[in-house]
């Protein structure tokens, strides 16, 4: 790992902000934390309430006032922890970079496209910092190993998916031929989502085969169905058995914002930065 040259040091300020928002091991960045997670609560909440007719009918005006003051604020949450850090740009390509970014730019778009605000919701992606911000390190290490065994599977998977998606169109058109309009399935398409409706075992009833041959090829698909359900959780559970990793600590680098580092790591794994510099 490289360390990072010839950068600008952070001022004393930037410093002081970046513990403020980027850490909860003082007061007040704790405090900075909780108001922003009920902050986060409080906006989804009014976008799922601004989504009922009833409710929009009559509170309209009130919740689109308080979705904006929300928005602005955490523009300017955003803002500052951009300005708290050395490399900003390095942040806003990372998970929760992109996550901040996107939690206020539906209400800016929907200036253009009415409708979008209710994509704000994505800001409840946002209350995964609460890990971080309680300092369970434990479940950021339960989380790297997760997403470790998901990347070690993808392969299979990815095969494995192939295999469903080849099954399902042979299975609709083979039910197609055999049932006909007559029945509901009035084209190869159709036969497909039917064969996926029974395969994943959930069963709409709103096509049903009417012959014995197509009742029988139902009931292959659906014995099917229970058995694939069991190989994707197998392989995902095999490579998490596999899957080991060291402890992480739930500081962020003060140079890009990157967290989940190593509990003994001394610079950030993303730039190179010291983390904990005296």
């Amino acid at each position: 790992m490289q360390i990072a040259k010839n950068q600008p040091a952070q001022t004393a300020w930037q410093r002081r902000l970046h513990t403020i928002i980027f850490e909860a091991d003082t007061p007040a960045g704790k405090a900075f934390d909780i108001v922003l997670l009920i902050s986060i609560v409080a906006s989804v909440a009014v976008v799922m309430l601004d989504s009922v007719a009833e409710i929009h009918a009559r509170f309209g005006a009130q919740l689109a006032a308080l979705e904006w003051g929300f928005t602005i604020l955490f523009t300017v949450e955003y803002g500052l922890r951009l300005l708290s850090l050395r490399r900003p740009l390095a942040y806003m390509g990372t998970f929760f970079g992109i996550v901040d970014l996107l939690a206020i730019l539906p209400s800016y778009f929907s200036l253009l496209v009415p409708g979008t605000q209710y994509l704000l919701v994505v800001r409840v992606l946002r209350l995964l910092r609460i890990f971080r911000i309680l300092k369970l390190a434990e479940y950021l290490h339960e989380g790297q190993t997760l997403g470790r065994a998901l990347l070690a599977t993808r392969r299979k998977i990815s095969v494995f998916l192939l295999t469903v998606v080849t099954v399902v169109i042979v299975v609709g058109a083979v039910m197609y031929v055999v049932e006909g309009p007559a029945s509901g399935f009035t084209s190869i398409p159709t036969s497909i989502y039917w064969a996926v409706v029974t395969l994943t075992t959930v069963g709409y009833g709103d096509i049903a085969p009417q012959t014995p041959i197509g009742k029988a090829l139902a009931v292959v698909v659906m014995l099917l169905g229970y058995g694939i359900i069991a190989v994707p959780t197998g392989i995902v559970t095999l490579e998490m058995s596999r899957a080991s990793a060291p402890t992480v600590n739930t500081q962020a680098c003060p140079n890009c914002g990157v967290g989940g580092h190593d509990s003994d790591a001394r610079y950030c794994k993303r730039c190179g930065h010291v983390l904990n510099p005296s």
